[in-house]
């Protein structure tokens, strides 16, 4: 493992390595134990879309763990301004220890990580989301034992999310099912992938049925950053697409609900249902701290 650019790059068994070393630092954090294991290291985070969770989480992560973060701006940065992605991943490998970029285009972040010499972590593009599945697999372990025989149910938009929650799940042994529109599938390539895992995989425009037996629903906004002005469209589209009482009531009884944040109340979930599992979506929002850094001790250490 060099760098995090997509679940799809790390096996089963790297992932399951990250998992299990969160689980020993959130265990550390919670007892008061510090160990510095990035002392003296340096992250630069490249923000070009900016994110409440992700700046704190990984200033946090890496100060406890020994380190320190630099928050990198599109004002401090000459990406986007004349400068080619290759240069400033040449010049920022001179001077930190890795790269943190949160981004619109998946290719900034590869190119990153093909002309750098460094680590590079993807904090989220508009094809995926890594570090927030990876936070979401371990909050599913921590409320359910392991992944054997569940089933988890995605209700929204086919987007980055999707795309990354459809490869965790799928990866780490579980059934995964999506319930979009048709014209808001997840990426095609992606999809091909999944159908490989046969009845473990399952799309359909139908609610319901994405639901029915469900061990863990999960639902993402219907306009994401930089989609605002679409926001009426996406309203109409995805109208329906949301987590009430009738999708609980096809779930199991003992069902957990995900939100990766900020959630709108009214629309991809009732406030009623949100409140019900707030723990579990707020513990799966703290877990983006314990992930996160066992992400970075995997890289920088």
């Amino acid at each position: 493992m060099k760098h995090l650019l997509k679940l799809g790059d790390l096996t089963s068994e790297e992932i399951l390595s990250i998992l299990n070393l969160a689980d020993q630092l959130k265990y550390e954090r919670k007892n008061g134990i510090k160990r510095d294991y990035l002392a003296g290291k340096h992250l630069g985070m490249i923000f070009q879309k900016s994110s409440t969770r992700t700046r704190v989480s990984f200033e946090v992560g890496m100060s406890e763990l020994g380190g320190k973060a630099l928050f990198l701006s599109d004002r401090d940065l000459q990406i986007g301004r004349g400068e080619p992605v290759q240069d400033t991943a040449r010049v920022l490998s001179r001077y930190l220890d890795g790269i943190m970029i949160r981004t619109f285009a998946q290719q900034e972040v590869e190119d990153l990580a093909k002309y750098g010499s460094i680590p590079v972590i993807n904090a989220l593009t508009d094809y995926c989301h890594p570090c927030q599945v990876l936070a979401d697999l371990m909050t599913i372990r921590e409320y359910k034992g392991s992944f054997r025989e569940l089933k988890m149910c995605f209700i929204g938009d086919g987007n980055n999310m999707a795309n990354s929650l459809m490869v965790g799940a799928l990866k780490m042994g579980m059934s995964f099912a999506i319930a979009c529109p048709d014209d808001y599938r997840p990426d095609p390539d992606l999809i091909e992938w999944a159908k490989g895992f046969g009845d473990k995989f399952q799309m359909t425009s139908s609610v319901l049925e994405a639901a029915k037996d469900a061990d863990v629903l999960y639902t993402d906004v219907w306009a994401s950053m930089g989609e605002e002005d679409e926001k009426d469209i996406r309203v109409k589209a995805f109208t329906g697409y949301q987590i009430n009482a009738d999708v609980m009531a096809v779930a199991k009884p003992d069902a957990m609900v995900l939100h990766c944040l900020p959630a709108h109340r009214g629309e991809e979930i009732t406030a009623d249902v949100f409140e019900a599992h707030a723990e579990e979506i707020f513990d799966e929002a703290e877990n983006r701290l314990h992930a996160q850094k066992a992400v970075l001790c995997k890289l920088l250490k």
